[in-house]
């Protein structure tokens, strides 16, 4: 598992170059050793041995050794007396409070929320990735009396929402398929998809119109339209969102703001 997390790290930088995104330009093996460490700290949840990790990272003990006492030096890893197994220690999240503080993509999407709720007086979400769902970074309350009402930091599925399926079209498919299946997806109306297969189908039949929809497939009453796309290499998606019916009646002007903003944006 950790060297298919290495590949895939290698094969971001690979696409991003592939798009002439950058010249080729020289990258640091170690660095992406470490992050995936901690990646697989994530994962498992439990202190680790040294040749645990070795294992789990694809490392020679040596090489494995030689990280962990780098980053038990700086702090960043504790090491237990007894069993001698290795455990993040709380500097690396505040390390990442510190940044998210101000982080560009938050300070981006509560602009991007707020401009685009301003022209459609609807509720406008934006979200990342979570998992197995959806985090939602930022929202504007729509203006309209009859609204969705949501709040940043809310967790929405991946299946059932239109700022899902926008999500899971910026995933390699091996990454999609593996989503859909990490738990048996919720049945929320009649009009939910719960076969991962047939999600699949959908998103790809959407995919080239530039945007996806959710008809009532979260919510009774309530639907969704939404673009997505890379920031770097952090997919993220912006949906609006409200009544069935208002969202019908203005779909063509909607969906005309949301392409707007998708080549704004992305």
């Amino acid at each position: 598992m950790g060297s298919a997390l290495m590949k895939r790290g290698v094969a971001e930088v690979g696409s991003l170059r592939a798009k002439g995104e950058k010249e080729a330009l020289p990258t640091v093996p170690a660095a992406a050793r470490t992050l995936t460490l901690f990646e697989t700290f994530a994962r498992e949840r439990r202190p680790l041995s040294k040749s645990e990790l070795a294992r789990l990272l694809d490392l020679p003990e040596s090489s494995c050794s030689d990280l962990l006492n780098t980053l038990h030096l700086l702090g960043y890893v504790s090491r237990t007396i007894s069993t001698r197994r290795y455990y993040p220690t709380s500097r690396l999240l505040m390390m990442s409070q510190a940044i998210s503080e101000s982080d560009p993509l938050g300070l981006l999407a509560a602009e991007a929320t707020s401009k685009l709720s301003q022209l459609t007086g609807e509720t406008c979400t934006f979200g990342v990735l979570d998992g197995d769902a959806v985090k939602i970074l930022a929202v504007m309350q729509g203006s309209h009396r009859l609204r969705y009402v949501a709040h940043a930091g809310d967790r929405v599925s991946l299946h059932g929402t239109a700022v899902g399926k926008a999500l899971l079209s910026e995933l390699p498919a091996e990454e999609m398929a593996r989503l859909l299946r990490l738990k048996p997806l919720k049945q929320r109306t009649e009009n939910t998809i719960i076969d991962p297969k047939e999600v699949t189908v959908r998103i790809e039949a959407e995919r080239p119109q530039g945007w996806f929809s959710a008809i009532e497939e979260a919510t009774v009453g309530i639907s969704s339209f939404a673009i997505g796309g890379l920031f770097g290499t952090e997919a993220a998606a912006m949906s609006i969102v409200g009544p069935t019916s208002r969202l019908i009646e203005n779909k063509d002007r909607y969906i005309s703001i949301l392409t707007d903003f998708k080549a704004e944006l992305y």
